[in-house]
């Protein structure tokens, strides 16, 4: 669980309204070989804050400062721009990852620019994540070619996708498409379910973000959350509203609880 976009929104007052809705009870369902959903151990959500967040701050400062405010680990930016750059991901991923655990914090997921098994850097990425025991990954998010059909689409992502996952599953480490609002796969959020479905792997899922889901169907979204579940690896949290600006409607990131996302429905479902 990956907490984003919390602005002035303490902690305490966060996990009141998490305990309250369940949200700390274990996920119902996990992918299973079988793909049957099979009920989850009863274990924590760990409830982690993107580093991006926080990108100018170093690592010592980064671990320090995320522990000052009572987060239970980062989501670490392995990408360009991000804490750790890829092309030296072998020298600084180790390091950056000790120094936050020193500070009791722990490093469960990452977000990276990888969108297929041949991007620059991909196996050094996985490999030195996996060996220091990061479960989780975000994919890159990929753009559609319009100069094609959907369905044209969505048969290069399934086989682009499908080498991901085989790769994943070789470095033992799990992927995850967020679903991110616009007119990229997976905004739509019907298009990853069935790009998911078919590729069927325990190595590659969805981060599903509820507010993002909420901005492309404020209605629809339990829907769509009931057919991504069985793939639902890591959970995005932020709030957001639509408001009016020059005469345009564009959407404002707000703190948790001020916007239009129904975390009470949303974390009740997700249970």
């Amino acid at each position: 669980m990956n907490l984003q976009q919390s602005g002035g929104y303490p902690r305490r007052d966060f996990l009141k309204t998490m305990t309250t809705a369940g949200a700390l009870l274990p996920f119902a369902a996990a992918m299973a070989e079988s793909g049957k959903q099979q009920p989850s151990p009863k274990v924590k959500r760990l409830i982690t804050i993107f580093s991006k967040h926080l990108h100018w701050l170093d690592a010592q400062p980064l671990a320090e400062t995320v522990s000052r405010i009572g987060f239970d680990g980062i989501d670490l930016a392995v990408r360009a721009k991000g804490h750790v750059l890829p092309e030296r991901v072998e020298q600084d991923l180790p390091r950056v990852v000790e120094i936050i655990r020193q500070a009791g914090l722990q490093v469960p997921m990452m977000v990276t620019d990888i969108s297929k098994a041949t991007d620059p850097h991909v196996e050094k990425i996985l490999k030195t994540a996996s060996a220091l025991g990061i479960g989780y990954y975000r994919t890159a998010y990929l753009p559609y070619d319009f100069s094609k059909s959907i369905d044209a689409n969505l048969k290069i992502f399934q086989a682009q996708l499908q080498e991901l996952a085989d790769m994943n599953r070789h470095y033992r480490i799990r992927g995850a498409c967020q679903n991110h609002s616009g007119v990229r796969f997976s905004s739509a959020l019907w298009d990853l379910w069935l790009v998911l479905k078919e590729i069927h792997s325990e190595w590659l899922g969805c981060q599903f973000d509820i507010r993002h889901a909420m901005v492309e169907g404020a209605n629809t979204w339990p829907i769509s959350l009931r057919a991504l579940a069985p793939f639902v690896n890591t959970v995005d949290i932020k709030d957001s509203f639509w408001s009016k600006v020059d005469g345009k409607w564009k959407i404002e990131y707000c703190p948790l609880g001020e916007g239009m996302v129904d975390f009470a429905g949303f974390f009740a479902l997700l249970n």
